[in-house]
């Protein structure tokens, strides 16, 4: 994809482990500009990689300017599996997500891959499956044990917004706690009393919220999948 200029950013479970939050995942997910040249490369890229459409939609800009993912399986690359989007719920804009991209070289001799910012991933990361809200949290732990000792106002206020370990929590917020009063987020509010029993129960219905609005955003678009689907 870098090869024919693809203007796309890595995330899912393979942007997760370039993180320091181990998952496993052969599948590669990526958002990309949503433009018609941009979709032109990605389709020479495509075509290099022998990708074969899987299920619905078909990759059309209309469906990814709605919010669908398109999914491909790669017979060139040892059938991986290639799901690519061009919005996310709740995340901003591709041109904004490239100017807060991670570049991590990727195999030692100069080829880099372009990432989803930490911020955005953990954004992204927010869906109603269980098994996200996992990841969210190690991938923030990563980055709270990596830099606690001498972390920059802008990671204080990530950490405040989306650590998900009450312990750590309430830690940060004895530390900073004006921030942690000013943040907005009852989580942090919480955890500036020291009541660690109010962090959890701020988180689990921090979370509660979050993927009852996830579950409605997909519904309108999971109906149209059956739609295609029963058209097909």
């Amino acid at each position: 994809m870098r090869r024919h200029q693809v203007r796309c950013l890595l995330m899912g479970g393979q942007a997760c482990v370039s993180y320091g939050a181990a998952e496993f995942s052969r599948d590669v997910d990526v958002i990309i500009l949503l433009d018609p040249d941009n979709l032109t490369h990605l389709q020479a890229a495509l075509d290099e990689l022998g990708a074969e459409l899987v299920a619905v939609p078909s990759f059309e800009l209309d469906f990814l300017r709605r919010g669908h993912a398109v999914h491909f399986r790669c017979r060139e690359a040892d059938g991986i599996r290639l799901d690519v989007m061009g919005v996310l719920r709740g995340v901003a804009p591709f041109e904004e997500l490239w100017l807060r991209r991670t570049t991590l070289e990727a195999d030692g001799q100069g080829d880099a891959v372009d990432v989803l910012g930490l911020p955005d991933l953990v954004l992204a990361k927010k869906t109603q499956r269980e098994k996200d809200w996992p990841m969210i949290r190690r991938l923030v732990e990563a980055s709270y044990f990596a830099h606690r000792h001498g972390p920059t106002p802008v990671q204080v206020d990530f950490w405040l917004a989306e650590l998900r370990t009450p312990a750590l929590l309430v830690e940060l917020a004895r530390r900073f706690p004006a921030a942690a009063n000013a943040s907005g987020r009852p989580a942090a509010k919480s955890a500036a009393a020291g009541d660690e029993g109010g962090v959890t129960d701020a988180l689990a219905n921090e979370q509660a919220r979050i993927q009852a609005e996830d579950r409605a955003h997909w519904a309108p678009l999971k109906a149209e999948l059956e739609r295609l689907r029963r058209s097909r």
